[in-house]
């Protein structure tokens, strides 16, 4: 069935302005009373752990491209 774009409904709603105040919100409470170092390694690690999550979703698509024997 093909969709016209402009009428087009996605199967969820998403409020992206309301997702970015709540994820600012959260980091702020984490973070507000860490030292510049503190918090310069709070950065480094979700940073590390968003790379490594990018590497596994990579891996499982490759892993899932490959032809089954």
């Amino acid at each position: 069935m093909k969709h016209n774009a402009a009428t087009f409904e996605p199967p969820f709603r998403c409020d992206c302005v309301a997702m970015k105040r709540s994820i600012q919100a959260k980091i702020y409470e984490e973070t507000k009373h860490m030292t510049w170092e503190e918090e310069r390694e709070y950065y480094r690690k979700a940073s590390e752990e968003f790379w490594s999550g990018v590497e596994r979703c990579r891996a499982e698509l490759a892993a899932s491209a490959e032809p089954q024997s």
